[in-house]
């Protein structure tokens, strides 16, 4: 690919990823000051597809925007060139692919969890018993 078609595919994955920034670091502090653990905020997000698309999103424009980069870093410091080079990027690019979408496929692609042994759990109503029916008739 051509320097100017990288250099710019770099600047439209940035423009992806600064909202998507924005809101991982907007529901990260949410979170936190809301006294959620790591475990609590995996219930919440695991099979939601709306998790599973915006970390997905999230994975694919780092991964090229990073890849891109390091490209130019290893160009720059390193002074490789070519299929080598090529080689570097696509590798990266690879591996964050694939490390991110095992990720996002633990964290949001999947069903939820059982409730760990210790978790407060939500009350239950009797055998058969509905919300509004809690004679369970």
């Amino acid at each position: 690919m051509t320097d100017i078609r990288l250099y710019m595919l770099q600047r439209i994955s940035a423009m992806i990823l600064a909202p998507l920034i924005v809101g991982h670091i907007a529901t990260m502090i949410v979170a936190v000051q809301n006294g959620l653990s790591a475990g609590e905020i995996l219930g919440r997000t695991q099979g939601s597809l709306w998790w599973g698309l915006f970390y997905g999103l999230f994975v694919a424009a780092v991964s090229v925007h990073a890849a891109i980069g390091l490209r130019t870093v290893a160009f720059e410091w390193l002074k490789l060139k070519g299929r080598a080079l090529d080689l570097l990027a696509w590798a990266v690019f690879a591996g964050l692919l694939v490390l991110g979408g095992r990720a996002v496929a633990a964290g949001g692609g999947g069903p939820p969890p059982p409730p760990h042994p210790g978790a407060r759990l939500a009350p239950r109503f009797k055998r058969g018993a509905k919300a509004g029916n809690p004679r369970g008739w």
